[in-house]
């Protein structure tokens, strides 16, 4: 009687990918050439950005989420850095601003302004500068605001605090000098108090961020770690790398004893690199080769057997990188668990992936694979995280219509590109500028700063059928309201005065105007209206009285002829 592994049942077993169709992609982009073992892509609900081969220097490319489609060749770039760019990672906290590092040795800080990117930035808001070789890691804090990792071929990991008003930034807060090889990936854990990382040496090591210290260090002999994620929520470790035989392996850890792994796996024999991304919300880890076209999944359980396989997705493409869309982006009305934007360099192609599980009635909101999971909120300061306080992140619900409850204390207040700001002399804002408003025509691609972007789970319902009344109504509102967005985006650049007050005082007077205007409009139409049908009732009695009397003049003619 043959062994067979024990069945364990799950609600993912049937997950499936479902790839995006030709028109819902991004085509003809140039993706960088460069062999690190990188994501080259980063995603969030409204900008995906995606590093770019170019000549004399490093780049990378800002479209809009819902730019798909063909992307024009000439499509203006994020060209400030001086050599070529090995990583992008956006904020988590502001969907605005996106941290690159790159082999001139420095790390950017760009505010992308929120109609995107409409001609070649240069102009980073704030440049670190602390390592002594190319920079090829960055990742930022989970729970912290304005709290960002870097590391580098001098191999040391810095630690730093971008919430300080210098544009230039030479000192970090921590720099940890534990390597003795290239760092090759970092990871947090659920909190950020601790980091996890793997370097050439082929060990994994666990520290305190804070600090510097050194907490565990592996020490198998059998597992050659490359790539490691935590498993925050259970509290253990996941990495991939090779065994001995060069077999491509999964191995789980605890992190506080890594002497000896919980589970080991060997997957097959191919040569690519194993990048883990795991999804706390459903237990799912994903495992994507790079060189591979297909995507395996398992989930991740606290108890033995501690990994188990569910299925993979096919593919007849060969990715290169992967970027991940927040959860807070996707689509909870078709059951989408998890969304992969793949990069298929032999197709110039960025392919968004979805992860669904099937439902009888997906639009139905589903609590049971959607629960409460993090989201845009910072649950503390880099302050106060410096300061030896830990937070778990702050949790939202995905169902359409609800608000994050942020259970800690309010913090100062996020940076956005549509709050005042009066940027002082260190300072670089934005490097959009300011246009003169006496040749400015509205058109579709110069929306107000301020405009509202529904959230892609939100379910579009269709309005009812607008009168043509109505249309030219909204039409002359709608260009007032562009021309009132172009008019605070030069306030927040020149005023001193309070915006705010302004702001509000300019929307009830325009709210006032144009209410009177829209019931002088219904009075004069009804007005109108009732001169029109009387005229028309007054005609016809007319016409009628004209045959009547036809009638009674042939009836008289007919009379004196007979006598």
């Amino acid at each position: 009687m043959s062994w067979c592994p024990p069945y364990r049942s799950s609600k993912f077993r049937h997950v499936y990918g479902k790839a995006s169709t030709k028109d819902h992609g991004y085509h003809g982009i140039p993706i960088t050439h460069s062999v690190h073992d990188n994501h080259y892509c980063s995603v969030n609900p409204r900008f995906i950005a995606i590093v770019t081969e170019c000549s004399g220097g490093g780049a990378f490319l800002v479209l809009s989420i819902h730019h798909t489609g063909k992307v024009d060749p000439q499509h203006p770039r994020v060209c400030g850095h001086s050599a070529r760019v090995l990583d992008v990672k956006w904020n988590p906290f502001d969907d605005h601003c996106i941290a690159s590092c790159s082999e001139d040795c420095t790390v950017k800080l760009w505010d992308i302004p929120t109609n995107g990117v409409h001609q070649n930035m240069t102009l980073p808001r704030k440049v670190l500068q602390g390592h002594s070789r190319r920079v090829n890691l960055i990742e930022w804090h989970p729970t912290a605001r304005d709290l960002l990792v870097s590391s580098a071929y001098d191999y040391k990991v810095m630690v730093w605090d971008v919430s300080v008003c210098d544009s230039v930034l030479r000192n970090p807060v921590c720099v940890i000098s534990l390597h003795t090889e290239l760092v090759l990936s970092m990871s947090f854990n659920n909190d950020g108090s601790s980091l996890a990382t793997t370097s050439l040496d082929k060990k994994i090591r666990v520290m305190d961020p804070r600090t510097g210290r050194l907490i565990q260090v592996s020490s198998s002999k059998h597992h050659r770690a490359n790539k490691v994620v935590f498993i925050g929520d259970q509290n253990m470790l996941f990495s991939t790398g090779s065994s001995p035989w060069n077999q491509r392996q999964i191995t789980l850890w605890d992190p506080d004893d890594l002497s000896e792994p919980l589970s080991e796996e060997e997957v097959d024999g191919a040569a690519g690199v194993l990048f883990p991304f795991y999804d706390p919300d459903t237990h799912i880890l994903y495992l994507a080769g790079k060189g591979d076209g297909n995507i395996r999944y398992y989930e991740i359980s606290s108890e033995k057997p501690y990994v188990q396989f569910l299925t993979e997705y096919y593919s007849l493409l060969p990715q290169k990188g992967l970027g991940v869309m927040p959860k807070r982006g996707l689509d909870v009305s078709s059951c989408e668990v998890f969304r992969f934007y793949r990069l298929v360099t032999v197709k110039d192609l960025v392919e968004p992936l979805s992860m669904i599980v099937p439902r009888r009635s997906p639009k139905t909101f589903q609590d049971d694979i959607f629960p409460m999971t993090a989201g845009n909120e910072a649950a503390l300061t880099a302050q106060q995280w410096l300061s030896g306080i830990n937070r778990g992140p702050v949790l939202m619900c995905l169902k359409p219509g609800t608000n994050i409850a942020n259970p800690y204390p309010e913090t100062l207040p996020r940076r956005g590109l549509s709050s005042f700001q009066s940027g002082g002399p260190g300072e670089t804002g934005s490097t959009e500028e300011v246009a003169d408003l006496s040749g400015w025509q509205p058109d579709e691609t110069q929306a107000p700063g301020w405009a509202y972007t529904p959230h892609c789970c939100e379910p579009s319902e269709c309005p009812p059928p607008r009168t043509e009344s109505e249309v030219s109504g909204i039409s002359c509102h709608r260009l007032h309201m562009k021309a009132y967005g172009q008019f605070c985006r030069v306030l927040r650049k020149n005023s001193k005065f309070d915006f705010a007050l302004v702001q509000r005082c300019f929307g009830v007077c325009f709210g006032v105007c144009f209410g009177v205007f829209r019931e002088c409009f219904r009075v004069c139409f009804g007005v109108c209206f009732c001169v029109c049908f009387c005229v028309l009732q007054l005609l016809q009695a007319f016409y009628r009285q004209q045959e009547e009397i036809r009638g009674l003049r042939d009836q008289l003619n007919q009379k004196t002829v007979s006598e």
